[in-house]
Protein backbone atom coordinates (compact mmCIF):
# COMPACT_ATOMS: atom_id res chain seq x y z
CA UNK A 1 0.00 0.00 0.00
CA UNK A 2 1.32 3.48 -1.30
CA UNK A 3 0.10 6.28 1.30
CA UNK A 4 0.70 9.72 0.79
CA UNK A 5 1.70 12.28 2.98
CA UNK A 6 0.23 15.52 4.48
CA UNK A 7 1.01 17.69 7.18
CA UNK A 8 -1.07 18.27 10.17
CA UNK A 9 -0.43 18.93 14.01
CA UNK A 10 -0.44 16.70 16.32
CA UNK A 11 -3.52 17.89 17.70
CA UNK A 12 -5.07 17.95 13.57
CA UNK A 13 -5.58 22.07 13.84
CA UNK A 14 -5.76 23.74 10.88
CA UNK A 15 -3.65 26.35 11.43
CA UNK A 16 -0.10 27.33 10.40
CA UNK A 17 2.83 26.09 12.39
CA UNK A 18 5.81 28.82 13.00
CA UNK A 19 9.18 27.60 12.34
CA UNK A 20 9.84 27.77 15.97
CA UNK A 21 7.18 25.64 17.17
CA UNK A 22 8.76 22.74 14.43
CA UNK A 23 11.94 22.60 15.94
CA UNK A 24 10.23 22.19 19.00
CA UNK A 25 9.92 18.74 18.19
CA UNK A 26 8.88 17.33 21.11
CA UNK A 27 7.27 20.03 22.93
CA UNK A 28 3.63 20.18 21.75
CA UNK A 29 3.58 20.61 18.54
CA UNK A 30 5.59 19.05 15.58
CA UNK A 31 4.92 18.22 12.12
CA UNK A 32 3.64 14.56 11.15
CA UNK A 33 2.03 12.42 8.26
CA UNK A 34 -1.09 10.49 8.56
CA UNK A 35 -1.04 7.57 9.94
CA UNK A 36 -0.23 4.02 8.78
CA UNK A 37 -2.23 1.27 10.58
CA UNK A 38 -1.05 -2.43 10.22
CA UNK A 39 -3.47 -5.08 10.54
CA UNK A 40 -2.65 -8.30 12.67
CA UNK A 41 -1.41 -11.29 10.53
CA UNK A 42 -3.61 -13.28 8.43
CA UNK A 43 -2.72 -16.94 8.88
CA UNK A 44 0.42 -18.16 7.74
CA UNK A 45 1.28 -14.20 6.52
CA UNK A 46 5.22 -13.37 7.19
CA UNK A 47 5.27 -10.10 6.20
CA UNK A 48 3.48 -7.22 5.51
CA UNK A 49 4.69 -3.76 3.66
CA UNK A 50 3.31 0.02 3.54
CA UNK A 51 4.82 2.86 1.75
CA UNK A 52 4.91 6.36 2.95
CA UNK A 53 5.60 9.16 -0.18
CA UNK A 54 6.40 12.59 -0.09
CA UNK A 55 8.34 15.30 -1.07
CA UNK A 56 10.53 18.10 0.99
CA UNK A 57 10.61 21.33 -1.35
CA UNK A 58 10.89 23.97 1.08
CA UNK A 59 14.06 25.80 2.71
CA UNK A 60 12.72 26.76 5.46
CA UNK A 61 10.71 23.79 6.44
CA UNK A 62 10.18 21.79 9.65
CA UNK A 63 14.09 20.47 10.75
CA UNK A 64 12.18 16.46 12.08
CA UNK A 65 8.94 15.21 10.20
CA UNK A 66 7.61 12.24 11.73
CA UNK A 67 5.63 9.40 10.20
CA UNK A 68 3.58 7.14 12.65
CA UNK A 69 2.45 3.56 11.79
CA UNK A 70 0.67 1.24 14.08
CA UNK A 71 1.84 -2.02 15.28
CA UNK A 72 -0.59 -4.77 15.98
CA UNK A 73 0.76 -7.92 18.18
CA UNK A 74 2.30 -10.91 16.89
CA UNK A 75 5.40 -8.78 15.20
CA UNK A 76 8.72 -9.96 15.94
CA UNK A 77 10.76 -7.40 13.86
CA UNK A 78 10.52 -4.06 11.76
CA UNK A 79 12.53 -3.31 8.90
CA UNK A 80 12.33 0.54 6.83
CA UNK A 81 13.75 1.31 3.68
CA UNK A 82 13.73 4.65 2.27
CA UNK A 83 14.53 6.78 -0.95
CA UNK A 84 15.63 10.42 -1.61
CA UNK A 85 17.38 12.42 -4.47
CA UNK A 86 20.25 14.13 -2.75
CA UNK A 87 22.11 16.78 -5.14
CA UNK A 88 25.64 16.68 -4.87
CA UNK A 89 27.30 19.71 -4.98
CA UNK A 90 31.44 20.33 -4.17
CA UNK A 91 32.03 19.39 -0.65
CA UNK A 92 28.62 19.63 0.15
CA UNK A 93 25.19 17.56 -0.58
CA UNK A 94 22.38 19.65 -0.32
CA UNK A 95 18.46 18.32 -0.08
CA UNK A 96 19.61 15.28 2.49
CA UNK A 97 17.38 13.52 4.65
CA UNK A 98 18.29 11.65 7.93
CA UNK A 99 16.51 9.26 9.32
CA UNK A 100 15.44 7.28 12.70
CA UNK A 101 12.96 5.78 15.09
CA UNK A 102 11.18 6.10 17.99
CA UNK A 103 8.39 3.24 19.66
CA UNK A 104 5.48 3.96 21.21
CA UNK A 105 6.69 4.69 24.43
CA UNK A 106 7.23 8.09 23.23
CA UNK A 107 9.06 10.67 20.94
CA UNK A 108 8.85 13.86 22.42
CA UNK A 109 11.95 15.70 23.33
CA UNK A 110 14.44 13.95 25.58
CA UNK A 111 12.14 11.17 25.61
CA UNK A 112 14.68 8.21 26.08
CA UNK A 113 12.32 5.55 26.53
CA UNK A 114 10.97 5.70 22.86
CA UNK A 115 14.50 6.52 21.29
CA UNK A 116 15.40 3.15 19.21
CA UNK A 117 17.73 4.72 16.82
CA UNK A 118 19.42 6.54 14.38
CA UNK A 119 21.45 6.75 11.23
CA UNK A 120 21.48 10.06 9.79
CA UNK A 121 21.91 9.77 5.97
CA UNK A 122 24.12 6.81 6.32
CA UNK A 123 22.11 4.12 5.61
CA UNK A 124 19.14 3.68 3.20
CA UNK A 125 17.65 0.18 6.13
CA UNK A 126 17.63 -0.56 8.83
CA UNK A 127 15.81 -3.99 11.09
CA UNK A 128 15.07 -4.06 14.77
CA UNK A 129 13.83 -6.86 16.79
CA UNK A 130 13.96 -8.47 20.25
CA UNK A 131 17.29 -10.26 19.55
CA UNK A 132 19.13 -7.77 17.50
CA UNK A 133 19.25 -4.27 15.34
CA UNK A 134 21.33 -2.66 12.70
CA UNK A 135 24.02 -1.04 14.05
CA UNK A 136 22.81 2.82 14.92
CA UNK A 137 19.20 0.79 16.42
CA UNK A 138 18.39 -0.73 19.61
CA UNK A 139 17.52 -4.28 19.37
CA UNK A 140 14.46 -4.62 21.96
CA UNK A 141 10.70 -5.65 22.52
CA UNK A 142 8.13 -4.62 19.07
CA UNK A 143 5.72 -3.68 21.25
CA UNK A 144 1.97 -2.81 19.75
CA UNK A 145 1.03 0.98 19.62
CA UNK A 146 2.24 4.03 17.44
CA UNK A 147 5.87 3.77 16.42
CA UNK A 148 6.83 6.66 14.31
CA UNK A 149 10.01 6.83 11.74
CA UNK A 150 11.47 10.42 12.09
CA UNK A 151 12.76 11.89 8.62
CA UNK A 152 15.56 14.90 9.36
CA UNK A 153 15.20 17.03 5.87
CA UNK A 154 18.63 18.94 5.70
CA UNK A 155 19.69 21.97 3.39
CA UNK A 156 16.53 21.40 0.89
CA UNK A 157 17.14 23.76 -1.88
CA UNK A 158 16.22 23.98 -5.21
CA UNK A 159 13.73 21.29 -6.76
CA UNK A 160 14.20 20.09 -3.50
CA UNK A 161 13.75 15.79 -3.20
CA UNK A 162 10.89 13.58 -3.41
CA UNK A 163 10.83 10.63 -0.97
CA UNK A 164 9.47 7.33 -0.52
CA UNK A 165 9.51 5.01 2.99
CA UNK A 166 8.77 1.47 2.89
CA UNK A 167 7.68 -0.13 6.26
CA UNK A 168 7.90 -3.89 6.27
CA UNK A 169 6.38 -5.40 9.72
CA UNK A 170 7.61 -8.70 9.72
CA UNK A 171 5.38 -11.38 11.58
CA UNK A 172 6.24 -14.82 13.99
CA UNK A 173 7.32 -16.15 17.23
CA UNK A 174 9.38 -13.21 18.57
CA UNK A 175 13.40 -13.74 18.90
CA UNK A 176 15.77 -14.57 22.01
CA UNK A 177 16.31 -11.11 24.15
CA UNK A 178 19.33 -8.96 23.64
CA UNK A 179 21.97 -9.19 25.96
CA UNK A 180 24.48 -6.24 25.92
CA UNK A 181 27.82 -6.32 26.62
CA UNK A 182 29.15 -2.75 27.60
CA UNK A 183 32.97 -2.51 28.21
CA UNK A 184 34.39 -2.51 31.93
CA UNK A 185 34.52 1.55 32.80
CA UNK A 186 37.70 0.95 34.74
CA UNK A 187 41.07 -1.10 33.73
CA UNK A 188 42.29 -2.96 36.95
CA UNK A 189 45.65 -2.14 38.10
CA UNK A 190 46.05 1.35 36.18
CA UNK A 191 46.93 3.75 38.93
CA UNK A 192 47.49 7.50 38.68
CA UNK A 193 49.24 8.39 35.91
CA UNK A 194 49.41 10.36 32.27
CA UNK A 195 47.18 8.50 29.88
CA UNK A 196 46.46 8.76 26.24
CA UNK A 197 42.77 9.04 24.68
CA UNK A 198 40.88 10.16 21.48
CA UNK A 199 37.33 11.01 22.94
CA UNK A 200 35.97 11.36 18.86
CA UNK A 201 35.59 8.32 17.11
CA UNK A 202 33.09 6.71 14.83
CA UNK A 203 32.00 3.35 13.94
CA UNK A 204 29.52 1.58 11.67
CA UNK A 205 27.24 2.79 14.76
CA UNK A 206 27.20 5.84 12.75
CA UNK A 207 28.81 7.29 9.86
CA UNK A 208 32.26 5.17 10.27
CA UNK A 209 33.59 2.63 8.24
CA UNK A 210 35.35 0.94 11.10
CA UNK A 211 34.38 -1.61 13.36
CA UNK A 212 34.46 -1.63 17.02
CA UNK A 213 37.13 -4.01 17.05
CA UNK A 214 38.96 -2.68 14.11
CA UNK A 215 39.02 0.91 15.93
CA UNK A 216 40.41 -0.83 19.09
CA UNK A 217 43.53 -1.92 17.13
CA UNK A 218 44.07 0.74 15.35
CA UNK A 219 43.90 2.86 18.52
CA UNK A 220 46.40 0.61 20.66
CA UNK A 221 48.94 0.49 17.25
CA UNK A 222 48.52 4.78 17.51
CA UNK A 223 49.64 4.47 21.26
CA UNK A 224 46.55 4.88 22.79
CA UNK A 225 45.28 3.92 26.74
CA UNK A 226 41.58 5.20 25.97
CA UNK A 227 39.14 6.12 23.30
CA UNK A 228 35.83 7.84 23.52
CA UNK A 229 32.77 6.17 21.76
CA UNK A 230 31.19 9.51 20.33
CA UNK A 231 28.20 8.06 17.56
CA UNK A 232 26.09 10.78 16.04
CA UNK A 233 22.61 11.01 18.11
CA UNK A 234 23.03 7.31 19.14
CA UNK A 235 23.72 4.83 22.01
CA UNK A 236 24.06 1.71 20.18
CA UNK A 237 27.64 1.16 20.19
CA UNK A 238 27.48 1.63 23.99
CA UNK A 239 26.12 -2.40 24.10
CA UNK A 240 28.82 -3.97 22.31
CA UNK A 241 31.91 -2.64 23.46
CA UNK A 242 32.74 -5.62 25.94
CA UNK A 243 32.83 -7.86 23.27
CA UNK A 244 35.88 -6.27 21.85
CA UNK A 245 37.61 -4.49 24.57
CA UNK A 246 41.21 -5.83 25.88
CA UNK A 247 41.43 -5.74 29.65
CA UNK A 248 44.46 -3.25 29.61
CA UNK A 249 42.18 -0.83 27.56
CA UNK A 250 39.67 1.69 28.38
CA UNK A 251 36.57 2.09 26.51
CA UNK A 252 34.53 5.47 27.21
CA UNK A 253 30.90 5.50 26.15
CA UNK A 254 28.86 9.04 24.34
CA UNK A 255 27.34 10.74 21.94
CA UNK A 256 28.10 12.89 19.19
CA UNK A 257 25.16 15.20 19.52
CA UNK A 258 24.75 16.24 16.53
CA UNK A 259 22.62 19.58 16.25
CA UNK A 260 21.47 21.65 13.06
CA UNK A 261 23.65 24.46 14.67
CA UNK A 262 26.83 22.45 16.23
CA UNK A 263 28.04 19.46 17.37
CA UNK A 264 29.32 18.72 21.16
CA UNK A 265 30.16 15.27 22.69
CA UNK A 266 28.39 14.19 25.91
CA UNK A 267 31.15 12.36 27.16
CA UNK A 268 31.32 9.87 30.19
CA UNK A 269 28.19 8.56 29.96
CA UNK A 270 26.43 5.63 31.73
CA UNK A 271 25.71 2.96 29.61
CA UNK A 272 22.89 3.73 27.32
CA UNK A 273 22.58 7.36 28.35
CA UNK A 274 21.09 8.91 25.19
CA UNK A 275 21.20 12.83 24.80
CA UNK A 276 18.54 14.62 22.09
CA UNK A 277 20.10 16.76 19.34
CA UNK A 278 16.38 18.21 18.08
CA UNK A 279 17.10 21.72 19.12
CA UNK A 280 18.74 24.94 17.97
CA UNK A 281 19.83 27.73 19.70
CA UNK A 282 16.35 30.02 19.88
CA UNK A 283 14.77 26.67 21.37
CA UNK A 284 16.83 27.49 24.36
CA UNK A 285 17.19 23.68 25.01
CA UNK A 286 20.75 23.34 25.35
CA UNK A 287 21.14 23.45 28.91
CA UNK A 288 18.61 21.20 29.85
CA UNK A 289 20.73 18.45 28.00
CA UNK A 290 24.06 19.48 29.20
CA UNK A 291 22.99 19.63 32.64
CA UNK A 292 21.89 16.02 31.57
CA UNK A 293 25.23 14.90 30.83
CA UNK A 294 26.94 16.35 34.09
CA UNK A 295 23.87 14.78 36.04
CA UNK A 296 25.58 12.13 35.02
CA UNK A 297 29.02 12.49 35.57
CA UNK A 298 30.10 13.47 31.95
CA UNK A 299 31.44 16.06 30.06
CA UNK A 300 29.90 18.40 27.67
CA UNK A 301 32.33 19.68 24.79
CA UNK A 302 31.93 21.67 22.23
CA UNK A 303 33.03 20.10 19.02
CA UNK A 304 35.18 21.30 16.27
CA UNK A 305 33.55 24.55 16.96
CA UNK A 306 34.96 26.69 13.61
CA UNK A 307 34.84 23.44 11.22
CA UNK A 308 33.62 24.84 8.10
CA UNK A 309 30.46 23.13 6.54
CA UNK A 310 26.47 23.75 7.15
CA UNK A 311 25.57 22.28 10.54
CA UNK A 312 29.00 21.66 11.70
CA UNK A 313 30.27 25.26 12.99
CA UNK A 314 29.41 26.41 16.54
CA UNK A 315 26.21 28.47 16.78
CA UNK A 316 25.62 28.63 20.33
CA UNK A 317 27.03 31.33 21.21
CA UNK A 318 31.02 31.58 20.98
CA UNK A 319 31.50 31.97 25.05
CA UNK A 320 30.47 28.33 25.03
CA UNK A 321 28.32 28.97 28.14
CA UNK A 322 27.05 25.77 28.19
CA UNK A 323 30.02 23.63 27.38
CA UNK A 324 32.82 21.89 30.37
CA UNK A 325 35.69 22.08 27.06
CA UNK A 326 36.44 22.80 23.59
CA UNK A 327 37.80 20.55 21.02
CA UNK A 328 40.42 23.24 19.56
CA UNK A 329 42.17 20.48 17.72
CA UNK A 330 40.24 18.33 15.92
CA UNK A 331 41.53 16.00 13.21
CA UNK A 332 45.35 16.48 11.87
CA UNK A 333 46.07 20.17 11.65
CA UNK A 334 46.18 20.52 7.47
CA UNK A 335 44.13 22.13 5.15
CA UNK A 336 40.53 23.30 6.24
CA UNK A 337 41.33 21.63 9.73
CA UNK A 338 44.34 24.14 10.18
CA UNK A 339 42.26 27.19 9.35
CA UNK A 340 39.42 25.80 11.94
CA UNK A 341 41.52 24.62 14.67
CA UNK A 342 43.45 28.00 14.71
CA UNK A 343 40.48 29.69 14.95
CA UNK A 344 39.08 27.73 18.04
CA UNK A 345 42.49 28.11 19.42
CA UNK A 346 42.33 31.67 19.07
CA UNK A 347 39.07 32.03 20.45
CA UNK A 348 39.95 29.74 23.19
CA UNK A 349 42.81 31.87 24.26
CA UNK A 350 40.83 34.93 24.35
CA UNK A 351 38.28 33.36 26.73
CA UNK A 352 41.71 32.19 29.10
CA UNK A 353 42.49 36.15 28.77
CA UNK A 354 39.02 36.90 29.53
CA UNK A 355 39.51 34.92 33.05
CA UNK A 356 36.91 31.89 31.06
CA UNK A 357 38.67 28.93 31.70
CA UNK A 358 37.23 26.01 29.04
CA UNK A 359 39.80 23.34 29.04
CA UNK A 360 41.61 22.47 25.83
CA UNK A 361 40.64 19.07 24.03
CA UNK A 362 41.94 17.06 21.13
CA UNK A 363 40.59 14.27 19.32
CA UNK A 364 40.67 12.70 15.91
CA UNK A 365 36.80 12.79 14.68
CA UNK A 366 38.12 9.82 12.60
CA UNK A 367 35.46 7.96 10.52
CA UNK A 368 37.56 5.56 8.50
CA UNK A 369 40.92 4.34 8.94
CA UNK A 370 42.88 6.87 6.30
CA UNK A 371 41.50 9.26 9.32
CA UNK A 372 43.87 7.77 11.88
CA UNK A 373 43.01 7.61 15.44
CA UNK A 374 44.74 9.16 18.00
CA UNK A 375 45.70 12.42 15.14
CA UNK A 376 45.15 13.92 17.66
CA UNK A 377 44.86 12.89 20.68
CA UNK A 378 44.62 14.37 24.43
CA UNK A 379 47.51 13.30 27.38
CA UNK A 380 44.85 13.24 31.08
CA UNK A 381 46.62 13.34 33.83
CA UNK A 382 44.19 10.88 36.06
CA UNK A 383 44.07 9.20 39.19
CA UNK A 384 43.50 6.04 37.57
CA UNK A 385 42.24 4.55 34.15
CA UNK A 386 38.93 4.93 34.57
CA UNK A 387 36.18 6.65 32.98
CA UNK A 388 35.43 8.50 36.11
CA UNK A 389 38.92 9.53 36.68
CA UNK A 390 39.51 10.16 32.94
CA UNK A 391 36.75 12.97 32.73
CA UNK A 392 37.55 14.30 35.93
CA UNK A 393 41.18 14.97 35.00
CA UNK A 394 39.56 16.56 31.35
CA UNK A 395 37.28 18.97 33.84
CA UNK A 396 40.16 19.81 35.40
CA UNK A 397 42.46 21.14 32.51
CA UNK A 398 44.58 18.48 33.74
CA UNK A 399 46.25 17.78 30.53
CA UNK A 400 47.68 18.52 27.17
CA UNK A 401 47.46 17.76 23.43
CA UNK A 402 49.34 16.53 20.81
CA UNK A 403 48.91 14.95 17.23
CA UNK A 404 51.15 11.60 17.82
CA UNK A 405 52.43 9.60 20.69
CA UNK A 406 55.59 10.03 19.63
CA UNK A 407 55.55 13.46 21.37
CA UNK A 408 56.32 13.55 25.20
CA UNK A 409 55.41 16.62 27.51
CA UNK A 410 55.94 17.75 30.60
CA UNK A 411 55.16 21.00 31.75
CA UNK A 412 55.70 22.44 35.03
CA UNK A 413 56.17 25.74 37.32
CA UNK A 414 57.35 25.83 40.44
CA UNK A 415 57.64 28.29 43.49
CA UNK A 416 59.75 27.52 46.61
CA UNK A 417 58.61 23.72 47.12
CA UNK A 418 55.23 24.02 45.16
CA UNK A 419 55.16 22.58 41.78
CA UNK A 420 52.04 22.71 39.20
CA UNK A 421 51.74 20.92 36.62
CA UNK A 422 48.78 21.51 33.28
CA UNK A 423 45.49 23.36 35.00
CA UNK A 424 46.46 23.73 38.79
CA UNK A 425 46.86 26.65 40.23
CA UNK A 426 50.23 27.99 41.79
CA UNK A 427 49.79 30.79 44.36
CA UNK A 428 52.07 33.72 43.71
CA UNK A 429 51.87 37.66 43.69
CA UNK A 430 54.33 39.83 41.78
CA UNK A 431 56.87 40.04 44.07
CA UNK A 432 57.49 36.23 43.03
CA UNK A 433 59.57 34.51 40.22
CA UNK A 434 58.02 31.44 39.02
CA UNK A 435 60.12 29.13 37.39
CA UNK A 436 58.43 27.65 34.54
CA UNK A 437 59.36 24.72 32.82
CA UNK A 438 58.82 22.72 29.58
CA UNK A 439 60.28 19.47 28.55
CA UNK A 440 59.19 18.07 25.29
CA UNK A 441 61.02 15.03 23.03
CA UNK A 442 59.85 13.53 20.06
CA UNK A 443 59.22 16.58 17.96
CA UNK A 444 60.49 16.89 14.42
CA UNK A 445 63.65 19.47 14.04
CA UNK A 446 62.91 22.82 13.65
CA UNK A 447 59.67 23.06 15.92
CA UNK A 448 59.70 26.07 18.31
CA UNK A 449 58.27 25.98 21.84
CA UNK A 450 56.73 28.89 23.01
CA UNK A 451 55.41 30.28 26.57
CA UNK A 452 52.63 32.35 26.52
CA UNK A 453 50.53 34.57 28.87
CA UNK A 454 47.39 36.42 28.46
CA UNK A 455 47.06 38.38 25.27
CA UNK A 456 49.95 38.86 23.23
CA UNK A 457 52.28 37.80 26.14
CA UNK A 458 54.77 35.57 26.11
CA UNK A 459 58.06 34.92 28.04
CA UNK A 460 61.51 34.49 27.01
CA UNK A 461 62.64 33.99 23.37
CA UNK A 462 61.76 30.74 21.39
CA UNK A 463 63.57 27.56 21.90
CA UNK A 464 63.84 25.67 18.70
CA UNK A 465 64.19 21.59 18.94
CA UNK A 466 67.58 19.73 17.25
CA UNK A 467 67.83 16.98 15.20
CA UNK A 468 66.79 14.85 18.30
CA UNK A 469 63.70 16.14 18.36
CA UNK A 470 64.41 17.67 21.86
CA UNK A 471 62.81 20.82 23.59
CA UNK A 472 64.08 22.20 27.08
CA UNK A 473 62.94 25.72 28.32
CA UNK A 474 64.16 26.79 31.40
CA UNK A 475 62.07 30.65 32.29
CA UNK A 476 61.27 32.98 35.05
CA UNK A 477 57.22 34.50 34.43
CA UNK A 478 56.57 37.02 36.87
CA UNK A 479 54.25 35.80 39.73
CA UNK A 480 50.90 36.65 40.11
CA UNK A 481 50.47 36.64 36.08
CA UNK A 482 46.60 34.87 35.64
CA UNK A 483 48.37 32.28 33.50
CA UNK A 484 50.85 30.31 31.36
CA UNK A 485 50.56 27.93 28.92
CA UNK A 486 52.59 26.12 26.67
CA UNK A 487 52.53 25.84 22.61
CA UNK A 488 55.07 23.63 20.31
CA UNK A 489 54.78 24.54 16.56
CA UNK A 490 56.58 22.99 13.14
CA UNK A 491 56.11 25.85 10.58
CA UNK A 492 52.65 26.25 11.03
CA UNK A 493 51.12 23.05 12.03
CA UNK A 494 50.42 22.61 15.63
CA UNK A 495 52.84 19.43 17.12
CA UNK A 496 51.71 19.99 21.43
CA UNK A 497 49.68 22.35 23.31
CA UNK A 498 49.03 22.81 26.80
CA UNK A 499 46.31 23.50 28.96
CA UNK A 500 47.15 26.72 31.29
CA UNK A 501 48.74 26.72 34.59
CA UNK A 502 47.60 29.44 36.74
CA UNK A 503 49.97 31.68 38.75
CA UNK A 504 47.54 34.35 40.11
Amino acid sequence: MVHAVRTMTDAHLDRPLDRRSLFLAGAGVATTAALLTFEPAAAGERKRTKTFKGEFTDPDGPDWVYLPFRVPRGVRAISVKYRYEPTPLGPTTLNVVDIGIFDPSGRGLGDAQGFRGWSGGSRDSFRISRSSATPGYLPGPITPGRWRVVLGPYQISGDGTPYRVDVTLHFGRRGERFRPTPAPRSVPGAGAGWYRGDLHVHTVHSDGSQTPRQVIRYARKAGLDFIGTSEHNTTSAHQVWGRVAPDDFLVITGEEVTTRAGHWLAAGLPRGTWIDWRYRPEDERLARFTDQVRKARGLAIAAHPYQIGSGNGWQFGDDFAEMDAIEVWNGPWSGLNAMANTKAVARWHELLTAGVFKPAVGNSDTHKREQRIGVAQTVVRAKRLSATAIIAGYRAGHSWITGSSAVDLAFTATLGATTAECGDRLASTAADQVAVRLHVTGVPAGSVATLIGPGAATYGAPVVAGADGVLLVDQAVPGGTAFVRAEVRHGDAMVALTNPIFLG
